[in-house]
């Protein structure tokens, strides 16, 4: 079953946001074709494109229709399939990082050295240590064929 496309609108071309939200989920949806994945997750897509596409609203509405769309599909597809867009695990790592060791260590430096104005080296080392560890989660959902074709704009 293949994949429906976007409905085209007169609005994407006077409206900038608008023409941006359709090209993102536009090349998401191409970036899945290129991926074989089950009947019942391009039936759930299709739902979701066809939520899209009827949809009657203003467009700054539609921008957030676009936008939610995406996320969902996005998260169907990481959830069902454990498909990713690149960089997907080198964001989700970055904050995790700086939460879970940049800003503990930057707490012991402080403590360490008295003064707690060097609370700030913490954090980019914490960034450092989560964008390793999801560049390597990256490659590796890459090495397993995981990876969709596909960055967020």
């Amino acid at each position: 079953m293949p994949l429906t496309p976007l409905a085209f609108r007169t609005s994407f071309e006077e409206n900038p946001k608008l023409a941006k939200a359709a090209h993102n989920l536009s090349s998401l949806l191409s970036a899945i074709e290129q991926k074989a994945i089950p009947e019942t997750q391009t039936q759930k897509i299709n739902e979701a494109i066809a939520g899209v596409n009827s949809f009657p609203g203003p467009d700054p509405e539609l921008v957030k229709q676009f936008k939610s769309a995406q996320i969902g599909i996005l998260s169907l597809l990481e959830s069902d399939l454990q498909l990713v867009p690149k960089n997907h695990y080198q964001n989700q790592w970055l904050a995790l990082g700086l939460a879970a060791f940049g800003i503990p260590l930057g707490v012991a430096f402080g403590a360490a050295l008295g003064n707690m104005a060097f609370i700030g080296i913490g954090i980019p080392i914490g960034m450092s240590i989560g964008i390793a560890v999801g560049t390597s989660k990256d490659n590796q959902a890459k090495l397993e064929g995981r990876q969709l074709d596909w960055i967020a704009k």
